[in-house]
Order: C-alpha cells, then structure tokens, then sequence
C-alpha cells in the first residue's frame, strides 16, 4: 500500500504523516524571512517534524492600495533561493499571473494558488505545466464538492501533484467561518488536505482598509481541523505580529510555535 501523497525531489508528503506549511504572510526583508527561515529549520530538527517555509513575493489581493505588498518577483525569489540553500527547507509561495509560473517555479518547491484565484483556468493550467505541486486554496465562495473542478483543469496538464487548503467561508461582510465538513469532503479526492488555521481566524477589511482578526483561536481551528483530518497545517508566523506589514493581525507569534507544533502532533497520531 502506497503511503505516499507527494513525493519530489524536494517535497515529501506522506499519507500518515501531518506536515506544516509555515511563514511570513510577506516577505519584508532578506533579515527577517532568514530568522524566520532559521527559527523554523531549528524546530524541524528538534521536534523531527515535516516543515515547508511559506512567505509570499507580492501580495497582489491587499483590499488596500496602500496596503504593502512586498518586494516584488525578482527579489523576492532572490531571498527565497538563499532560504532554501541554508535551511534546505521546501519554499512555498503563490503567484497571481500565468506568466509567473515558469520563472517562480525554477526557485519554488511547491506553487500556491491564492483563493481568490482558484478558478482561473490560464493561472491554474501554467502552474500545471510546470510539474511542480500545487497548493490550491480553496476560495472563500467555493463549495468544497466544486474543487473537483479546480482539480480537472490542472490534472488536464498530466500534473497529478496536488493539495488542497481549506481557510474559511465568507459570513457576512467582515468575518470568516470554516465549516470544518469541507475537510472530509474534500480529502474524498484522494489529495492531502490543508486547514489554514491562521487566515480562518481573519476579519477581512476590519481594520480601516485592512484585515483584523483574533489570533487567539489559532490553537483551536488547527487541532479541529486536525480531528476532522487534515493532513497538513498552514499557519503565518512572525516574530513580533504587532509590526508585521501583512496579516500581523492573524499571525501566531513565532515563539509559541514550537509548542503548538508539538501539541498538534500529539493529536494527529492520536486521531490515527
């Protein structure tokens, strides 16, 4: 029996084995992505866990023009690459435009599609074709039965290298609601499925053209999502959220993750 979801020269997924997607929302700078990077390179090896670094170049979707971005494409994979070199850490990392793909994909390990993107055929055709997995979040308008769809068109590639996140439903205009069913009703695709238990937690636009949240439910919507059977766990981390440029408000401070990690472990093998 294969125990193998995914499996790369970089990345390593395993059917009985709860992985973390884990990282800055943005990339700020060189300094803080590599602490950041370090930190996390530091706890795989303590805890002997299965961590991939996430941090975005461009956030193109802020709800704010002003809102910060990032430092766009070229030197955001310059920083990611030498991330990868001294941490050996998988790099995640989404694009927003097809011709993205290609070049983000000779850096990346495992190219994220943003919810909002989901359904963008072009965008989800040329992440196929670069062979690498691909990270779809499921859009906050999405049933979860319709990302059979979203899986056809990049399996249209031959790309069979797929994961899906779940990261919450819109209520109303300024708050997020996961319906935790949506795990189990996705994983039917036979694909890893991922609680985001950071962006689950956001209020989009609270915050005067910016996303609030509450942070304190972190803890809570990883261990359901877990008990309900995810396989892996996305979180944004920051070593002081307060200043983060980007979805601070919904970030678990980075020295409260090892702890988290560990907890949530406990409970998957138990779930096993």
């Amino acid at each position: 029996m294969d125990k193998t979801f995914i499996k790369t020269k970089d990345v390593l997924i395993k059917k009985d084995e709860l992985f973390f997607i884990l990282g800055p929302c943005v990339i700020e700078t060189e300094d803080i992505t590599l602490h950041i990077a370090q930190t996390l390179k530091e706890i795989a090896e303590r805890t002997n866990l299965n961590i991939l670094f996430k941090a975005s170049f461009d956030k193109a979707n802020r709800s704010s023009v002003n809102s910060f971005r990032g430092l766009g494409m070229e030197r955001g994979l310059e920083i990611l690459a030498k991330v990868k070199e001294i941490t050996g850490l998988p790099i995640v990392s989404d694009i927003h435009e097809p011709w993205q793909a290609k070049p983000a994909s000779e850096v990346l390990s495992i190219i994220q599609i943003p919810a909002f993107l989901c359904r963008q055929t072009d965008l989800l055709i040329e992440a196929g074709k670069t062979g690498l997995p691909i990270n779809v979040k499921k859009g906050q308008f999405m049933a979860p039965e319709d990302m059979k769809f979203i899986i056809e068109k990049i399996s249209s590639t031959g790309n069979k290298k797929i994961m899906l996140t779940e990261r919450g439903t819109f209520f109303g205009y300024r708050n997020m609601v996961v319906d935790f069913r949506n795990i189990p009703i996705m994983s039917e695709n036979k694909l890893p499925v991922i609680i985001d238990a950071t962006h689950s937690v956001q209020r989009p636009t609270a915050e005067n053209g910016t996303s609030g949240g509450n942070p304190e439910f972190i803890p809570l919507m990883a261990s359901a999502g877990v008990i309900a059977g995810a396989n892996g766990i996305f979180m944004e981390v920051h070593p002081n959220p307060a200043e983060a440029k980007s979805d601070g408000s919904n970030s678990l401070e980075l020295k409260n993750l090892e702890r988290l990690l560990i907890y949530l472990k406990k409970i998957y093998n138990i779930k096993l």
